[in-house]
């Protein structure tokens, strides 16, 4: 049977979820759930997930929330080898490490942009906010140096996690050009089969969503 997977095309920690399991291969069933309208906060959803957030998976009846928890969970239990998420020790931490990056520091940087303007009528974002956002992309492209990739030498669940939340970020108008490494690894992503079909679509939604509400250029350096 296909893994559920509640789902907002918008969100971009919903994005990596989705991803995730088109990289992988899992054959998903995607319930749209839609968080400008509230949808999350309907009753029969806050019985499955009592935090309401989005994604959401449910497994077999197995329930899972978190963009990560659901990334790891998928490619740790679908996945045919450990390339995209090592079993190694060393190699797995800095795949993790990289995952507590997007969450911890390049999505936070972007929602602090994005937040006030898609959900507190915003009109303009402030130059410390939008320094700090290139900062974080600043970081990536440091990241990229040794391999061309986050997370090692090849492509693991990190890349997929942070390519969704870069993308997302030039789809809000944060300018790239840069950043000649994180571009390049951006388009080597987009061939990941299966990553624009999880992906693209609703990067453009959340960007132009964002961008209409704001001057043009407003997010160049």
């Amino acid at each position: 049977m296909p893994v559920t997977l509640y789902h907002f095309p918008a969100s971009p920690p919903s994005r990596i979820a989705l991803a995730a399991a088109k990289v992988v291969g899992v054959d998903v069933d995607v319930k749209i759930v839609d968080l400008f309208a509230k949808e999350q906060l309907k009753e029969e959803f806050v019985k499955i997930n009592p935090q309401h957030t989005i994604p959401t998976i449910d497994d077999n009846g197995f329930i899972l929330w978190d963009s990560h928890a659901i990334a790891t969970y998928l490619v740790s239990q679908y996945a045919k080898d450990d390339s995209l998420y090592p079993k190694d020790t060393k190699k797995k931490a800095v795949v993790d490490q990289r995952l507590y990056f997007e969450i911890g520091t390049l999505y936070p940087r972007m929602r602090a942009i994005a937040f006030p303007v898609l959900f507190l009528g915003k009109t303009s974002v402030e130059d410390s906010v939008k320094a700090s956002a290139y900062e974080a992309i600043g970081f990536l492209e440091k990241f990229l140096e040794a391999s061309g990739w986050v997370a090692g030498d090849h492509l693991t669940i990190a890349d997929v996690a942070c390519a969704v939340t870069a993308t997302s970020m030039q789809a809000i108008g944060l300018d790239f050009s840069g950043y000649p490494k994180t571009k390049d690894w951006i388009e080597r992503c987009k061939k990941i089969p299966g990553f624009q079909e999880a992906n693209e679509e609703g990067a453009e939604i959340f960007g132009e969503r964002v961008r209409s509400r704001l001057p043009p250029n407003h997010l160049a350096p």
